[in-house]
């Protein structure tokens, strides 16, 4: 049962404030998705100063991603029961207080369990800010809004390494964290004075056997893909770790189909379009994030640009996304997002093939122009995508399906960074004929040919998503002209 009165769309005050509220999210959505990827550049110097070997200070990454990912479904129920808004507003000051504390840490078990407690923060913002906007925005417009929130989490995704490198330079590692505190502060205050209060509940009870399982499932399966990269994938305790995330997912899978009020609603899953923009929003942070782990090492080793400029020539994917986002969702609600997603993706195609040809005499102009074309690609498809998948959702699942969205993002994330790691490792072995994780100095080749393999990778699956929405383009026209 729920509860439902007039919607935000007919309260003329909250009209007003739309644009302030979608600014107050963006906020969020820019700091939460970005401390997912700004902490990498300031691993070295963590590497130094907490005298740590790399593969520990690493899980200062992985431990924000996994703790999003094992929750965000929970705090997405949550929004849907107790009320999307009062989820996020709690969110804004649990991020706040553990930016706080890990900017305070000495010691790496301090670190981890801040960052743990700065991504449930995260967790409850991202799983509710999209629909909180789907809610408040009017059909017209809800591309639009979208779409600036798809802007902000790839802005925030991307721009990390870049930001952070200038951050890291200028005041010290901890500012990383630091850097949330004044700006989440003034989110909040701006938050608590223009956010409504909510009017969309749904009775019901947290699924606490779906929610352990699905933990379980992802502390497992990101466990065990990350670190097989160090030990091996044939390690015994890596195949256990991933039996046990195979298992997971089936037993919570099977629990969920039974219980009258699950964690997830897997009826969302029978709407094809639904599940169909989802796979395609899952295969594009993949390929992204293999982009976004291989360009920092291509750009300083191969180019031999310093971290300062290398960080400028990568913000050219982020702030070509900023300029074609919101374009894109605009017209989204005019035309339609079908061919606006279909269309992005093929410029990523050609985008990751053409970082495919690059070697390391290219010119910073070309390598400048393949990032660019990537960016208006990822603008291209992220508004009119995410709006796709929010459009397709009853009022009261959209805490739901905008979690379920966010999980997709940070998976996707996690994937990304395996295959591309992976990949790359793999390849390289096989040309230096021994064990290689690391860049063979004298050999830029050994390194050219992994990233070879990497962004021929990435194309593939850039356009296994492009045939996807090609296919989703021909039905929606089909189905145009039946019904007129």
């Amino acid at each position: 049962m729920s509860s439902i009165a007039a919607t935000y769309q007919d309260d003329a005050a909250i009209q007003k404030k739309r644009w302030i509220i979608l600014i107050v999210l963006n906020l969020f959505t820019f700091m939460s998705t970005l401390d997912g990827s700004i902490v990498n550049i300031a691993l070295p110097v963590l590497v130094k100063q907490l005298n740590l070997p790399v593969a520990q200070v690493e899980w200062v990454t992985t431990g924000y991603l996994m703790a999003i990912c094992a929750v965000i479904l929970l705090f997405g129920k949550l929004g849907d029961m107790l009320g999307k808004i009062r989820i996020f507003k709690i969110g804004t000051i649990v991020f706040i207080v553990g930016s706080l504390l890990c900017g305070l840490s000495t010691s790496l078990p301090f670190l981890i369990i801040s960052r743990v407690i700065q991504a449930i923060g995260a967790s409850m913002t991202m799983a509710n800010s999209q629909g909180i906007v789907t809610d408040i925005f009017p059909a017209t417009e809800r591309g639009k809004a979208l779409g600036l929130i798809g802007t902000f989490v790839s802005l925030g995704s991307i721009a990390g390494p870049s930001l952070g490198g200038i951050i890291v330079s200028t005041l010290g590692w901890e500012y990383i964290f630091w850097v949330n505190l004044p700006i989440g502060l003034i989110a909040v205050v701006l938050g608590w004075k223009v956010l409504p209060k909510d009017l969309v509940r749904v009775k019901s009870k947290i699924d606490i056997p779906g929610s352990m399982l699905f933990a379980v499932f992802i502390l497992t399966l990101f466990a065990g893909l990350l670190l097989g990269q160090q030990l091996g994938y044939g390690d015994a305790r890596i195949l256990t770790a991933l039996i046990i995330a195979v298992a997971a997912f089936i037993a919570f899978i099977t629990v969920e189909l039974r219980r009258t009020e699950p964690l997830l609603q897997l009826s969302l899953f029978k709407n094809p379009l639904f599940s169909l923009s989802i796979l395609c929003a899952f295969l594009v942070f993949v390929a992204n994030f293999c982009f976004n782990i291989i360009a920092p090492f291509y750009a300083q080793n191969m180019l031999n640009l310093s971290p300062f400029y290398a960080g400028f020539l990568l913000m050219l994917f982020p702030i070509c996304m900023v300029v074609v986002s919101p374009v894109s969702g605009a017209l989204s609600d005019k035309i339609g997002s079908e061919f606006l997603t279909f269309a992005g993706l093929i410029v990523m195609v050609i985008a990751q093939f053409g970082l495919a040809r690059l070697h390391d005499g290219s010119s910073v102009l070309l390598v400048g122009l393949w990032i660019a074309m990537l960016g208006v690609g990822s603008g291209l498809f992220q508004s009119p995508n995410n709006s796709l998948i929010m459009s397709k959702v009853p009022r009261t699942q959209l805490g739901s399906a905008g979690s379920v969205n966010s999980l997709v993002r940070n998976v996707g994330m996690v994937v990304g960074i395996t295959i591309a790691t992976s990949i790359l490792f793999n390849v390289m072995s096989s040309k230096a004929g021994h064990r290689v994780t690391d860049l063979v100095p004298g050999r830029p080749d050994i390194f050219l040919s992994g990233m070879h393999v990497v962004f021929m990778t990435s194309s593939a699956i850039c356009l296994v998503s492009a045939l996807l929405t090609g296919w989703r383009l021909i039905t929606a026209r089909r189905d145009k002209r039946a019904a007129a």
